[in-house]
């Protein structure tokens, strides 16, 4: 595999200020990123060049941005493609409301002509147990209906929705836009904690192997959102874990 390994920009929320974030960033040896809204103002043009210059000056890649919510009306959804084209991001992680499923799909068929409009690689990012685009059943519904929506994979989430997110990256490795590699365990009230990506329930060796073989190219990002004022150590060891399975 030789796309880099990016960090999610949540991860250092701490750290508001940009020039900060990127310092942090540095800090665990990776230099992607996949950005937030924190760290960026995805819809107002006037500050995409400025924002393109920060990151280039500090030779940081922006992989994708997310999780955007999607709202169906193109006037709303519109800028966060244009910022994504402005600074050459291919990538966009998303989340939205059933209703945009409402009139045989129409706010969905809207964001789906966005993604085709600017080329732009869109994947639902599913959020667990407690979100209604958690499971294998209603992606595929929703696959089957579209040409441009894919899966921005959590693990983490898919596995407190009880879903297998090996499996879920053979099953739909045809729409497999990215990856956010999360980890997590459990108290006996099963409130999940994050851990270090490959110390909890996700099997990573095994989630790598088969991105492999499927020769998957879209971006693999850590997410890790314990020890927000100082995550840095525990990121460097993710990240360590992940370079020596890549």
């Amino acid at each position: 595999m030789n796309q880099s390994i990016a960090i999610q920009s949540w991860c250092f929320r701490h750290f508001k200020a940009v020039a900060d974030f990127i310092s942090r960033l540095k800090e665990t040896g990776v230099s992607a990123t996949e950005l937030c809204a924190l760290h960026a103002n995805f819809s107002d043009p006037s500050t995409y060049a400025a924002t393109k210059n920060t990151f280039d000056a500090a030779g940081v890649k922006i992989v994708a941005i997310g999780v955007e919510t999607m709202t169906g009306d193109p006037a709303k959804d519109k800028p966060k493609f244009e910022f994504c084209k402005a600074l050459g991001i291919p990538n966009m992680s998303i989340h939205f409301a059933p209703d945009l499923m409402d009139g045989n799909f129409a706010g969905l068929k809207n964001v789906d002509a966005l993604a085709e409009q600017f080329g732009i690689k869109i994947g639902i990012h599913n959020h667990g147990g407690y979100d209604w685009l958690g499971t294998d059943r209603i992606l595929r519904y929703i696959f089957d209906r579209t040409k441009h929506v894919g899966l921005h994979m959590d693990t983490a989430w898919a596995i407190d929705a009880k879903q297998d997110p090996c499996k879920w990256a053979e099953l739909f490795k045809n729409r497999l836009t990215g990856v956010h590699v999360k980890d997590f365990l459990y108290s006996e009230k099963r409130e999940p904690r994050d851990v270090i990506i490959g110390t909890g329930i996700l099997d990573l060796p095994k989630l790598i192997t088969t991105l492999k073989t499927n020769n998957f190219t879209g971006p693999i990002v850590i997410e890790y959102e314990l020890d927000e004022q100082n995550p840095v150590p525990a990121l460097k060891e993710c990240v360590a874990k992940l370079k020596a399975l890549m």
